[in-house]
């Protein structure tokens, strides 16, 4: 079973559906118990970093988490959820995050040419790095997922399994022993975000 953390943060039942249509068992919650019971957990997210990673931590979600991961527990972070597997974020200032991998969230102005629209929004194609990631051996490099974000992750290259090109290439997916994180919404990829999902529920824990 997978556990979807519930903070109050993220689509969670769109993500929900689209794992039952998998075949995969899958529960919203916030219950360490249930999260702690669960064989793998995926951490959702939209919207602002430090609004999020706070309210993980007023219910001390932040600690599951950690514990669980560093247990060997296989761990998804979606979109924000992947920024919150980082060391800190720029995004409004400097904000500490859970510190699972290290790097950087910041601003994707940084290194895009001016014109291009922020938020990037949209269907970019994966081009895999020479660091493999289980999560993707049911898919092909080129193939589209579906992006919507303003900032990414950087300074964490011993970690990135697959970047996408818009105007940079830009982290698209990370791993960390058994902990990934995706900045693209698999559950909004189509076909091959379901292969994602599936390739992720089939990751075993330590």
């Amino acid at each position: 079973m997978i556990a979807i953390i519930d903070y109050g943060v993220g689509n969670l039942f769109s993500l929900k559906s689209s794992l039952e249509s998998c075949g995969i068992e899958a529960v919203v919650t916030g219950d360490p118990a249930q999260i702690e019971a669960a064989d793998r957990i995926i951490l959702p997210g939209v919207g602002a970093f430090e609004d999020a990673i706070a309210k993980l931590r007023a219910d001390g979600l932040d600690k599951v988490v950690i514990e669980q991961a560093q247990k060997g527990k296989p761990l998804m972070g979606i979109c924000l959820g992947m920024q919150l597997l980082f060391d800190v974020s720029h995004e409004f200032g400097l904000h500490k995050g859970l510190g699972l991998i290290p790097g950087d969230c910041v601003p994707i102005s940084d290194v895009i040419p001016a014109g291009l629209k922020i938020p990037h929004v949209g269907w970019n194609a994966l081009h895999f790095t020479a660091k493999y990631s289980p999560i993707f051996k049911y898919i092909e490099d080129g193939d589209c997922v579906y992006f919507v974000h303003s900032y990414y992750c950087a300074n964490c290259e011993r970690d990135v399994t697959a970047v996408t090109e818009y105007g940079a290439n830009l982290t698209a997916s990370v791993r960390r022993g058994k902990v990934f994180g995706c900045q693209f919404h698999p559950e909004k990829s189509g076909p091959v975000g379901m292969k994602i999902l599936k390739a992720f529920d089939e990751v075993q824990g330590d």
